[in-house]
This record gives C-alpha cells, sequence and structure tokens, in this order.
C-alpha cells in the first residue's frame, strides 16, 4: 500500500509542477491530504484483469462507428429502441419530465418495458451492432423522483440540516433499489456541490455552503447506491452513481447558474472538490461534467480539470459524461460538433436531441484527425469498463432482474419511513416564543397558507416533472401533505383541525399553522436577483398579519430551497420552523411539532443550519454577499427549551438604499404571484406544463419549448379562428407604482415564429374593466422571425390609456383573432431598463 501511495504522490505533485511551479508546495500539501484520504477510504477499486481483458477484447472487435456509438447519450424522446440498434448507442436518458410513451402516468410496468425494448435492441447484431449493453441513466435526486409513486425524500439542502451520514446512507440505498425496481441502472446522484451563493437556483441541490457535509456525504450516498463495487454485479439492489457536476457549480459569480467560477486551483480543490475527492474514494464510478465555467473557460473543454485532474492526479478510471447539451457551450462548439470536449476528456457526450449530426460530426473529425484515435479508445474503455463492473453483461433483462417489478419495494413503508426519519431530522427552529412548540394535540388548530395541503410545493423542484410544477396531490400516491399529517396526529390525540388556505376560520382557532414558501423551480429557472422573499407581494405576511390581529398565535413553517431574508414573517410569528423543502412525507413534521398526550415533545429539533442565513437585501448587481449581513450563522438552531437566538423585534427595512427591484412574472415558469392563463372574454384556463395544451377557444395553443436551455419557454399559437387572450393573472391586486415612479416597464424576451396577421394588442388590466391596452402589431411584425427579442413599454403609456398601476391584477395580455405564434422566454417589470420599444404617442 506504501508504494502504490507514494507512486500516486509522486504522480500528483509532478503533474502540479508541470502546470505551476510557484505553487508547488500547497499542491503538495494538498496532494498528502488526497493520499491520505484515498489510504483511510472505505473500498479500493480493483483492476480486475478479468474485467481489463474483456474490455480490451470487445474493444478490438469494435468498429469506429460502434466505437462512436457507445459515447452517445439521446434522449428517450428522441431514441427509439430501433436507433439504439442501427446507431450503436451505448446510452439513454429520461430528462426532468420525460416519461415512457410520454405518459406522466406511466407505471412500472410501462418503465419496465422501455428499459426491456432498448436492452434488446443494444445486444441485437443484425444492424453490425457490437451486442454491448445499453445502460440507462436518470436524475433520482431526492428519491426516483421522475415515477409516480415514489418515495421523494427532503432535497439536499434539508439533508444537509440533519448532519446524518448514517442517515445519507439509508437513503442512498433506498433510492437505488426503487430505480432498480423499474429496470434502470443508473442515477445521476449525488449532487456535492457547495453553494456559496444562494441566489442560485440549484442551491438546494447542496447539503452546505461549506466543503465538511459534501466531504462525509459524498462517500455514504454512493456507498448506499452502488455497495461494494466488486459485489455491483450479483446486488441487483443496487444501481451505479455519479458525483456531480465537477466543479465549482455552487460558486459562480452572483450565484448564476451555469456562470462563471473565479478562484485559483488551489482554492477549487478545496472548497468544491473534497466531496469528489471521498466519493472517487467510495468507488462512485461516473462524474458528470458541470456547465459552469472556470475563470472563463467552460469545464466542458477544460482538459487540465477533467483529464489533468480528475484522471490523472486523482486515479478516477470511470467514465465522465457530459450534461444535457453542455458540450455546446463551450467556445467554437455546438450541440451537435464538439471535437474540443471529446479531447478535453468526456467520454460520454449527452446530447438528448441533435444526436444524429453529432454522432454523424463526430466520426469526420475522428477520420480527420481532430480526435486522435486514442482519445476514442480511452473514452470506450471508460464506459466499457463501468458496464462490466456493473454487470449490465450478465444481469441480463432488465424485467428479469431480482427487484425488477417488485412494487413491495417501490414507495413501500419501510421506505417512506427512512423519509420521514429524514424530514424530522431536517428541520431548522429558529424561534420558540413562550416554548409554544410542541403543540398539545387536544387544541383546535388551523392549518392555513398554501403549502399546508400542497405536495407539490413541499417536493420543490426535480419532482414528477423537470421544474416541479403543474403536479397535483393525486399524482403523489401513498405521499402526505403536511396538513395531512398534522390533522392525524392531532385528531388521533383529542384535537381539531381546520384547513384553510387563506386563514379564514369556521370556528376560532386555540393556534394556527401557517405553511408557505417558495413555489417549486430547478436550474435557470430558480436564480433570482434579491434575497428577499417574494419581493414586491406581501400576500403571506398579510395571512400572518390576519391571524396575529384575530389573536391567535402563530407557527410558520417556512418550505423553502435556500435561506431568505423573512425578517418581517420571523416577526409575526411565535415560533418558525425552516422545514426546507421535505418531499412526500409531511408527516415528519406533525412528529416534532406536535406533543404526546403528556404534552412532552414526541421528537426534538436536531437539524442545525449548514448556511448562514441572510440579514440584508442582496440584488444582483453585488458581488458578493454584505459583510455581516448575517441573522443566523451556520450551525445554529434550537432545540426544545432552548433559549432565543433571535432578537425580539427584527429589522424589517432593507440594507442599503430602497428601491424596487426587478420583478419576475414568467422565466421558465410562472411566479407568484402570477399564473399563466389563456381564454377569451367570457372563459379561461390554464396551461399544463409539459403537456400542449389546446383551450379550444379560438385554438389558442400553448406549449411549453426548449428556448436557450431545456423546458425554458412557452410557444402561444393563434390559429386566426376567434379572438382570444393569453395573459398572467393575480388574484390580488398588485402595486405597480413604484416602478411606474422609477420608469418602470414591461419588458419581455421572445421569439416571432409566425408573424401576426391581425392587429395584437398589449394590455395592463386591474380588474376589468379597468384596462390600458396598446397596439403592438408593429413590435411583431418588425421582429426577423426565429431570432430572439427583447422589447420594453414603459408602465406609463399603459397608465395613459387607462390602466390604474396601484391595483394591477393582469400586468402582461396580448390578445389577437388573427393567426400569430410567438415564443416566450421571459416577462418581468424592470426599471431603469434599456430603450423602449414603442412610443406612447
Amino acid at each position: 500500500m506504501l508504494n502504490i501511495l507514494s507512486i500516486r504522490l509522486k504522480k500528483y505533485s509532478l503533474g502540479f509542477m508541470k502546470r505551476s511551479a510557484q505553487g508547488y508546495v500547497s499542491h503538495l500539501l494538498f496532494a498528502g491530504f488526497v493520499v491520505l484520504l484515498a489510504a483511510c477510504g472505505k473500498q479500493e477499486i480493483p483492476t480486475s484483469m478479468d474485467v481489463e481483458t474483456r474490455v480490451q477484447e470487445i474493444l478490438s472487435t469494435m468498429t469506429l462507428e460502434q466505437k462512436v456509438g457507445q459515447m452517445i447519450q439521446a434522449e428517450i424522446k428522441f431514441a427509439t429502441p430501433e436507433d439504439v440498434k442501427n446507431y450503436h448507442l451505448g446510452s439513454v436518458l429520461n430528462g426532468g419530465g420525460s416519461f415512457p410513451n410520454g405518459k406522466k402516468d406511466s407505471t412500472i410496468e410501462d418503465w419496465l418495458a422501455l428499459a426491456d425494448r432498448y436492452y434488446r435492441a443494444s445486444l441485437d447484431t443484425s444492424s453490425g451492432g457490437a451486442g454491448i449493453p445499453i445502460i440507462w441513466g436518470t436524475d433520482a435526486v431526492h428519491g426516483h423522483n421522475n415515477v409516480i409513486g415514489a418515495t421523494i425524500f427532503p432535497h439536499n439542502i434539508g439533508l444537509g440540516a440533519a448532519n446524518d451520514p448514517a442517515l445519507i446512507r439509508k437513503i442512498g440505498e433506498v433510492t437505488a433499489r426503487e430505480v432498480a425496481v423499474t429496470g434502470i441502472d443508473w442515477i445521476f446522484a449525488p449532487t456535492v456541490a457547495v453553494s456559496k451563493d444562494y441566489r442560485w437556483g440549484r442551491a438546494y441541490e447542496a447539503y452546505s455552503s461549506e466543503s465538511s457535509i459534501p466531504k462525509k456525504y459524498a462517500s455514504e450516498i454512493v456507498l448506499g447506491m452502488q455497495g461494494d463495487i466488486a459485489t455491483l454485479p450479483d446486488n441487483d439492489d443496487k444501481v451505479l452513481a455519479t458525483a456531480k457536476h465537477f466543479i465549482g457549480d455552487g460558486g459562480t459569480f452572483m450565484g448564476i447558474d451555469q456562470g462563471d467560477t473565479q478562484m485559483s486551483l488551489d482554492q477549487l480543490l478545496e472548497i468544491h472538490g473534497q466531496g469528489y475527492i471521498t466519493a472517487l474514494e467510495s468507488g462512485v464510478q461516473t462524474v458528470m461534467a458541470s456547465f459552469n465555467s472556470w475563470n472563463g473557460e467552460k469545464i466542458h473543454g477544460h482538459k487540465q480539470l477533467l483529464t489533468d485532474v480528475l484522471k490523472n492526479d486523482w486515479g478516477f478510471d470511470g467514465l465522465v459524461v457530459s450534461d444535457w447539451n453542455g458540450i455546446g457551450q463551450v467556445e467554437g462548439c455546438t450541440d451537435d460538433s464538439c471535437p474540443q470536449a471529446i479531447n478535453a476528456g468526456i467520454d460520454m457526450l449527452m446530447v438528448p436531441e441533435e444526436w444524429k449530426p453529432l454522432l454523424k460530426n463526430t466520426l469526420a473529425q475522428v477520420k480527420n484527425g481532430e480526435i486522435p484515435m486514442a482519445r476514442i479508445d480511452d473514452a470506450v474503455t471508460r464506459i466499457l469498463r463501468v458496464k462490466l463492473r456493473a454487470g449490465l453483461d450478465t444481469k441480463g433483462l432488465p424485467s428479469n432482474r431480482a427487484f425488477a417489478g417488485q412494487k413491495a419495494h417501490f414507495g413501500s413503508e419501510a421506505h417512506r419511513a427512512v423519509a420521514r426519519d429524514a424530514v424530522r431530522k431536517s428541520l431548522v427552529l429558529l424561534k420558540n416564543d413562550n416554548q409554544i412548540l410542541p403543540l398539545k394535540p387536544s387544541q383546535h388548530v388551523l392549518i392555513a397558507g398554501d403549502g399546508a395541503d400542497n405536495i407539490t410545493k413541499q417536493s420543490g423542484g426535480w419532482t414528477i416533472t423537470w421544474q416541479g410544477t403543474e403536479n397535483e396531490n393525486h399524482e403523489f400516491p401513498g405521499a402526505t401533505s403536511i396538513f395531512q399529517g398534522l390533522d392525524d396526529v392531532i385528531s388521533n390525540n383529542g384535537g381539531s383541525t381546520e384547513l384553510s388556505v387563506s386563514g379564514d376560520w369556521q370556528k376560532k382557532p386555540d393556534v394556527a399553522i401557517v405553511v408557505f414558501g417558495e413555489d417549486p423551480y430547478a436550474e435557470g429557472q430558480g436564480d433570482i436577483e434579491s434575497l428577499i422573499y417574494k419581493s414586491g407581494s406581501d400576500v403571506d405576511l398579510q395571512l400572518l398579519n390576519k391571524l396575529r390581529q384575530q389573536q391567535i398565535p402563530v407557527i410558520s413553517v417556512f418550505l423553502t430551497g435556500r435561506p431568505l431574508w423573512v425578517n418581517a414573517e420571523i416577526n409575526r410569528s411565535d415560533a418558525f420552523v425552516v422545514a426546507w423543502l421535505p418531499g412526500t412525507e409531511g408527516g415528519g413534521i406533525a412528529d416534532v411539532l406536535i406533543a404526546d398526550s403528556d404534552g412532552r415533545p414526541r421528537f426534538d429539533f436536531v437539524g442545525r443550519l449548514t448556511f448562514n442565513w441572510p440579514d440584508a437585501e442582496i440584488n444582483q448587481q453585488d458581488n458578493a454577499l454584505p459583510v455581516n449581513a448575517n441573522l443566523l450563522e451556520y450551525g445554529d438552531g434550537m432545540s426544545y427549551g432552548a433559549s432565543p437566538i433571535l432578537a425580539a423585534n427584527l429589522r424589517e427595512a432593507p440594507a442599503g438604499e430602497s428601491r424596487a427591484p426587478s420583478q419576475i412574472i414568467f422565466s421558465g415558469s410562472d411566479r407568484e404571484p402570477w399564473s399563466m392563463l389563456v381564454g377569451d372574454s367570457s372563459n379561461w384556463r390554464q396551461p399544463v406544463a409539459g403537456r400542449v395544451f389546446d383551450a379550444s377557444l379560438g385554438g389558442l395553443r400553448v406549449s411549453v419549448v426548449d428556448g436557450m436551455v431545456q423546458e425554458d419557454s412557452r410557444l402561444v399559437e393563434w390559429s386566426g379562428d376567434h379572438q382570444s387572450q393569453f395573459y398572467w393573472r393575480s388574484h390580488q391586486a398588485v402595486d405597480l407604482t413604484e416602478f411606474a415612479e422609477q420608469q418602470g416597464a414591461i419588458t419581455m424576451t421572445y421569439r416571432v415564429e409566425r408573424h401576426p396577421e391581425n392587429q395584437v394588442i398589449q394590455r395592463i388590466d386591474c380588474n376589468w374593466p379597468c384596462s390600458g391596452g396598446r397596439d403592438v402589431t408593429e413590435l411583431f411584425a418588425s421582429a426577423p422571425l426565429g431570432e430572439w427579442v427583447k422589447s420594453s413599454i414603459s408602465l406609463s403609456c399603459f397608465k395613459q390609456v387607462g390602466a390604474d398601476l396601484s391595483r394591477v391584477n393582469i400586468p402582461l395580455l396580448l390578445t389577437t383573432s388573427g393567426a400569430f405564434s410567438v415564443t416566450i422566454k421571459e416577462a418581468r417589470l424592470n426599471i431603469d431598463s434599456e430603450a423602449h420599444s414603442i412610443s406612447c404617442g
């Protein structure tokens, strides 16, 4: 062992000397640290001569077409089993919101049937294939979250607060088992990001803002999912894991998703690399490259990081997979052509839709020497090695494996018990005035707020659909909403409950539990400009105020994917509990909040913050978090009986200069309080995310499409049969006068697909007939087809023609009676916006 470690240390140090002689000493120290970790690791990956011999035997018989086909990973919506056979594809994936046969309610049998079809196709050699089994990957990031009926665990931010590595291994075991039930072999998890700026839309995918918890957790969840890699071929309830996203995704400038992480190599590895080191130590077989850049260079094309550090210095011999069309972001590349990424060290290319031209271009680039044949052979060697180590050549048809189709192991009571335990341990108590918690169960309890009976909201993004939106409670069979969990405990212990989202009640309650927070989102669409909770909307604060004014004690349960500035909401609460995004087992919250029949806690609060909690407004223009802007620090949190950790009256005025921030109406998904609707003057309907929607009102049609990234836009098509409307509406009037006073505007980013045949009107409405409309026909008629355009119209323009900006319920409405098609990527209220696109006249 000592000789092996000495060789590794020498190799690591020399590699760094070649790149940076000046930083040799610090690199050497870090290298020693890495080697010590390896020496203490739970498993040494054996180099099985049998596996390596078989890999080389297979490789020696393969054609170039077969080899490049193995490097392609296509999405199940865009690649059939016939494609797998004809193009020798090595892998498929199902992206968020993608299901067998396009059916959201696909059964376990549906998943297995498709897995079988792909597997059979990969072994079919009739079209010149090599007979290599395909591997299917899925984003099971908090349980098997793409499949209806699965156990959904708290998102990583909550699991970090639990600080329980043994629990994390159990979660890995449960997730792997439920994935195995559907016949899938490969999980794109764990995410081991360290999130440094909570404005990042993926902050909830990080366990912490510091590296210590990802470092502890990564090894445990990998072992939970994969087990001992040497026995993986014989363990049908284990699947391959992925450490992602390599590297620095949580450290981007200003928290911008897919942005730039700016720091030295030492800092990058020390801050953002620890989870990868322990994941590799525990035998993780795949690593996913990150969308972000490092000091201006995209990771997908970064040879130093992907090859020199990960593969050579750290000795990773598994495969590196790209992220969704990530290669297309490398300078000089497109989604269908990127020799730079392959040469940098990407082994498997996740190009969901454009995989056919990518395959063709890659073949040509190998033949003309742009991609060395040795690099292709290395990539395919790694892919074959992982497939053989996983036993895909011996496990046989997915439906014939031991756990395949075993519904007793899918969303089972035992699995949900693990998830419920995770919920209990993840809760963080920030306030408990007069020891109001735990609540005596014999009381009459009002349960209010839009998160009370909303499993969609409590589960967050990456749940059934990609963004986690447009799901309903009935689509979570076996799950328990927070209200259901509370009602079960209270009603069975002599008390009573009353559910009311608005806080209205029939019988005056002894106490109210108000459940509120962020709506679901995933990456890109979850990025925010300010940590002020629901900036521009105080609907939740109004609810808390209403209850307080009625002398009703208030327990706030806050659902969130990141720490947010909620001083006002905390002030209005007698107790304040951060529940993060707890998943399907809402009963875990009742376990901690509600006492036993003798008034004693059934479970205590053990969760502690793994992020600082902010006490200042943070705007997009800020470089970093303000100094001394923390309300609470990493590690803070209360247990029952503890002294207060917050002042009695927190400051409610934002730090720094107060101003109206930009307010998003739509950016990939609707933002509160706005909801997308279609209709005419007498009828309306709400489009369903992830599906084409035909309102049958003049043929108005809305569908989810990829604009700049996955599913970030809405295609709106008028057929011209009838005057119909597309708009966003709030049930509560919103005051936009502050925006107007600061020269605010309505800004849209869109792409015209078909120029309008008739007049197009854009309106702002305020509880009809209060309305102000402008003719924007020329705006859309003059836009070049198929190109992204940004337009801004001053709010004052709409005020001039009748809009009352103090009580707006529809900030943006488009209506026409003629044929017209436009893809909308974003709509927002801006101040100090660029030149307006039309004159008020």
